[in-house]
């Protein structure tokens, strides 16, 4: 149970960072720049800032797994 937590985690933090790449590179991209993207600039900022957020929650989870197994291993040693 605790390894599928960490792994979780561990799945949250990855896709947290491709979506902050992802959206990084809409938001720098040349059709930004000259007004040709098919969306608005509005939408890969909150999407950025969803990622953000599903990147931290997931770290949480990671640390909270890594506490279990801490305390797992402090019981039996």
């Amino acid at each position: 149970m605790i390894s599928s937590a960490f792994q979780s985690g561990l799945s949250g933090i990855a896709a947290g960072m491709n979506g902050v790449s992802r959206n990084a590179a809409e938001i720098a991209s040349s059709a930004q720049m000259n007004g040709t993207a098919t969306r608005d600039v509005s939408a890969p900022l909150v999407e950025q800032t969803q990622n953000v957020r599903l990147a931290e929650s997931s770290t949480k989870v990671v640390a909270a797994a890594d506490g279990m197994i801490g305390t797992l291993i402090d019981e039996f040693a």
